[in-house]
């Protein structure tokens, strides 16, 4: 159904959480992987190993995509080993969790650098070795529209995040890459726990989410081998929302 034997992704952050579960799906389904992370190399090794034991070649890359260097570096290592890049997931994201007041220039930039600047060193870097029909997601959350208390400064890079997939998809919409963004519900992951509120979260969107359970990675994954897919091919500009219903509720 899916036909991606054989193509290549990377995806950032994929050592855990959601960007860990969008490699291993991609693997089931004959994906190659370059594993990105820039802490915790034993969790990205652990990675690696799964997609290999999938039968898929991985490359584990350290990179700070929030540096212009790096993402140039892992580019070009990942031109010498796959000779092309099908699908870029922009997945890695961080940030200061801080009342408004409390926020300054530093945790602005920062969250900014690596949730939204990224995708665009991403984007610039893979286009020209990514074949027609390549895909490229983004990986939001409902702060981008929502006001989550403490999530000021992530909410606000995670709305920019989007508006940049909009105007990517204008742009590389014409070369048949296909450009999308996946905004997650709430996700019990590693992030999650940065969250001095995280029990009063997860207990209030599963109880407000109409399917009756939290989103998981794997939910988030499956939609992502669904935008790489064919049966995608009329899907652009767009921001899927993956919560089980939890944003409808007024």
């Amino acid at each position: 159904m899916f036909n991606l034997q054989g193509k290549v992704a990377l995806v950032t952050g994929s050592s855990r959480g959601i960007g860990k579960a969008i490699a291993l799906r991609f693997a089931e389904n004959g994906v190659h992987l370059v594993v990105n992370y820039i802490r915790r190399r034993q969790n990205a090794e652990e990675t690696a190993h799964l997609i290999e034991g999938l039968g898929a070649r991985c490359m584990v890359v350290k990179a700070n995509v929030a540096d212009e260097d790096h993402v140039k570096s892992m580019f070009l290592r990942i031109k010498d080993e796959f000779g092309k890049c099908d699908f870029l997931v922009s997945n890695a994201a961080s940030g200061v969790l801080k009342p408004v007041m409390e926020l300054d220039r530093r945790h602005w930039n920062w969250a900014m650098d690596i949730n939204a600047r990224a995708l665009l060193t991403l984007a610039q870097q893979a286009v020209p070795i990514m074949p027609e029909g390549g895909r490229i997601m983004a990986v939001s959350s409902l702060g981008s529209v929502r006001a989550v208390e403490n999530y000021t400064a992530v909410g606000a890079s995670k709305a920019a995040l989007e508006s940049l997939v909009r105007h990517l998809a204008v742009e590389l919409g014409p070369m048949g890459i296909r450009v999308n963004t996946i905004s997650a519900g709430a996700v019990d992951t590693e992030a999650l726990k940065k969250f001095p509120n995280r029990k009063t979260i997860l207990d209030t969107a599963l109880a407000r989410t109409p399917l009756g359970r939290l989103t998981t990675p794997d939910d988030v994954a499956d939609v992502g081998l669904f935008l790489c897919s064919d049966l995608a091919r009329m899907i652009h500009g767009q921001t899927i929302v993956v919560d089980g219903g939890y944003s409808i509720r007024a």
